[in-house]
């Protein structure tokens, strides 16, 4: 099938555009990734429509949700209205695929959330099975879910691919594998990044991010804490690892580069843009042609029952999500009691990083 087709999660800001304009006129944008759900309660600009129509029409079209929220312990209104939404977007869009963050958002703002880590064990995981077979029964195509970069503990960061794997099964869904995000966890943990990679099945990406991030200072007087801002250039030790990654991901169908709208003001910011693109297309095309990148997916039989809830999981979601946007001193949380999640086990310095994104987004 040939090499990977290489493209951007579309922005609307104008700042955004007209740094991707050059790589758009010389058609270097291969595949165009949409976050559909940004635009629910907003009306789409003629030209964004007719460019996301284009690709559409094109088949080069992949959708990414931010809003599900995929462990919502609680089935509520939202996420139903949220689904059909989305059966609206892909009956009016031909999408490839559709892909969702791994993580929880239970507040009623929840435009304004962020996902938070979720406690990996077998009821989690029951809740995330009947949220995605909800989100597969409303499409008639694949289902990808995107690793966290956010994590309490490294025993969070060891579990995540296994945990996401066992999640999508039923569903013969595929991994979105966010580089940076895994690039955050290594640095954060003193961990090697191929490492985790490894912890990942590989033969289950189908499509790749790459982002760059940003440093915030230790709150601890350790090293400084790696950020998945998507506001700087890609880290050059994550374009070091690209080639093997590439080589061994034999289903990977898409590479997506990822910066936010509004963070490409300066000439400085496009050109560092620009070159971190096309550093991306060298690389993929000197990289080998896969054969049998393109898998061939079949929609399962999907039989749905009542949503599966858990008041004690959505107690401690609940909980969790305001003793962070309290600012409780870090210490305090980890004497926290919880049904599920093990605060005693989290790293302070990741407690207080949680703070600071929660506070950033506000949901409340």
């Amino acid at each position: 099938m040939g090499k990977p087709l290489l493209g951007l999660s579309m922005m609307a800001e104008t700042e955004f555009v007209s740094a991707v304009l050059p790589l758009m006129q010389i058609n270097s944008i291969e595949v165009l990734e949409w976050s559909f759900d940004t635009f629910y309660h907003t009306e789409e600009p003629e030209w964004l429509s007719e460019l996301l129509d284009f690709y559409a029409e094109s088949n080069r079209l992949i959708g990414h949700g931010v809003y599900y929220s995929l462990f919502d312990a609680r089935w509520t209104d939202r996420q139903e209205m949220w689904l059909e939404q989305l059966k609206k977007e892909t009956q009016k869009r031909n999408y490839n695929h559709i892909t969702e963050h791994f993580g929880f958002m239970n507040t009623d703002n929840f435009h304004q959330g962020v996902p938070l880590p979720v406690s990996l064990n077998s009821k989690t995981l029951q809740v995330g099975k009947d949220r995605i077979n909800r989100l597969q029964d409303v499409v008639d195509i694949p289902i990808g879910i995107e690793n966290l970069a956010f994590s309490f503990s490294i025993d969070d960061v060891k579990e995540q691919g296994e945990f996401i794997h066992k999640l999508i099964e039923d569903i013969d869904g595929f991994i979105i594998l966010d580089i940076h995000n895994l690039y955050c966890q290594a640095c954060n943990f003193e961990t090697d990044i191929w490492e985790l990679i490894q912890l990942y099945p590989l033969e289950k990406v189908k499509e790749i991010h790459l982002s760059g991030g940003s440093w915030q200072r230790s709150a601890y007087g350790r090293n400084p804490v790696r950020r998945d801002t998507h506001d700087d250039s890609i880290p050059e030790e994550i374009f070091a690892i690209i080639p093997q990654l590439f080589s061994q991901c034999t289903h990977l169908e898409y590479v997506i580069v990822e910066r936010l709208g509004h963070t490409i003001k300066t000439q400085k910011e496009k050109q560092c843009f620009f070159n971190d693109f096309n550093k991306v297309k060298e690389i993929i095309d000197v990289s080998g042609d896969r054969l049998d990148n393109k898998k061939v997916w079949h929609k399962k039989e999907i039989n749905l029952s009542a949503p599966v809830e858990d008041l004690f999981l959505y107690e401690d979601q609940t909980k969790l999500t305001k003793l962070l946007f309290d600012a409780l001193d870090e210490t305090a949380v980890k004497r926290e009691q919880f049904h599920y999640f093990e605060p005693e086990k989290w790293d302070l310095e990741m407690i207080n990083t949680a703070q600071a994104i929660i506070k950033k987004w506000n949901p409340y």
